[in-house]
């Protein structure tokens, strides 16, 4: 799996550094965001989507091969995570919500996951259009 800005949309890669920007301004004692994944191949998406269903753990995507904005080239979407300055991770929905009301102020075509009423997916940021990129 990349986290490399360098295989991400160019839009995706404006709208994430521009509300990582507005949200170390809105909120610089919180943990900060960084890109936990952009692109993944075929055989990672199949390795998450085993997870929950032929391998242990709770499921994680409804997404297999082919379905997922982050098997697009570049990729159509981005997961982010939250790191503190005690370089501990930090997954408080908290986070999350901040970081997604900030792209929804400034990119309309950027889905959040965490808005998702089925297997909501906070950690998600993916184009709208990205079927038809």
């Amino acid at each position: 799996m990349s986290r490399s800005k360098s295989d991400l949309h160019n839009e995706l890669v404006a709208a994430y550094e521009q509300a990582a920007s507005i949200y170390a301004q809105r909120h610089p004692n919180d943990p900060q965001p960084f890109l936990s994944c952009t692109h993944r191949t075929g055989a990672e998406q199949d390795g998450l989507y085993a997870i929950g269903r032929t391998t242990k753990g709770k499921i994680v995507t409804n997404a297999k091969a082919g379905q997922s904005p982050h098997n697009k080239y570049p990729s159509a979407a981005f997961d982010i995570a939250f790191i503190g300055l005690n370089k501990k991770l930090d997954w408080n929905k908290k986070y999350f919500r901040q970081f997604s009301d900030i792209i929804k102020e400034i990119n309309d075509r950027v889905v959040c996951g965490i808005d998702w009423k089925s297997l909501p997916d906070a950690p998600h940021y993916e184009l709208k259009n990205w079927k038809t990129l």
